[in-house]
């Protein structure tokens, strides 16, 4: 359940979804006026929600910049790696281009990562231990797997780094508060206001929306991430998208 929402319903449905919710919301639950040491209390909550929420986000933002920027890299790499073993024998050549594409494969599944480390391992232990014709092409080989290795070191790290617990627990605090004290304002029963009361909440939940996608890469922006892999192995290593 938790995947279908983060991977099949859209931002924009999100919208709407929240948006009729919080209408019919405030159609029947009750409201208060709430006293000047409350909404001085509401201010700095809002002030310290948005402070800690905007980098965080921008910090996110950044991390699928540069994961754009290592798969593409990678890919370029691992698209190096098939056009030198072009110069290799049919068998040899059939075996190392099979264990690339599986590595290639494994890698744009994202969360697997450890089963494309065992794929890469897998890669690099046949060429150190390959013994008989041919040793300095595969050699040459090996000194591009190793290469790549900095390119997957900077995929993991980038990977790495998530909104953690105790950042998630902060949001939600003051994201809640928030969110509790603008449901419970009276803001008297003109229709517009309802209605400006409710995008302000929706705006508020999508911020949270927008930042649980991107933390687990299931924005929209984030699944192009793989474009590269994904292009390699669809056209058998002939071209990069």
């Amino acid at each position: 359940m938790k995947n279908f929402l983060l991977n099949r319903i859209r931002l924009s449905y999100y919208f709407w979804i929240l948006f009729v919710v919080f209408i019919v919301t405030f159609i029947f639950l009750p409201t208060y006026k709430f006293e000047s040491s409350v909404l001085t209390l509401f201010s700095v909550n809002s002030f310290l929600y948005g402070f800690y929420i905007s980098p965080i986000l921008g910090g996110q933002k950044s991390r699928i910049d540069e994961l754009h920027k290592v798969v593409r890299s990678e890919a370029n790499a691992l698209f190096g790696i098939q056009l030198k073993l072009k110069k290799l024998p049919t068998k040899l050549r059939t075996e190392l281009q099979s264990m690339v594409t599986a590595y290639a494969v494994a890698k744009t599944k994202g969360k697997n990562s450890r089963f494309a480390e065992k794929e890469y391992e897998a890669l690099i232990g046949y060429c150190l231990n390959y013994k008989g014709d041919y040793q300095s092409e595969i050699d040459k080989v090996l000194d591009m797997l190793v290469s790549n290795q900095q390119n997957r070191t900077g995929f993991m790290m980038q990977m790495s780094s998530k909104v953690y617990s105790n950042e998630w627990m902060v949001m939600v605090i003051l994201f809640s508060i928030t969110l509790g004290i603008i449901m419970l304002m009276d803001v008297g029963t003109l229709p517009v206001l309802l209605i400006v009361k409710a995008l302000l909440c929706t705006g508020l939940s999508m911020l949270m929306v927008v930042l649980i996608k991107l933390n687990t890469l299931t924005h929209k922006k984030a699944k192009e991430i793989w474009s590269p892999l994904n292009k390699l192995v669809k056209t058998h290593f002939y071209q990069i998208d």
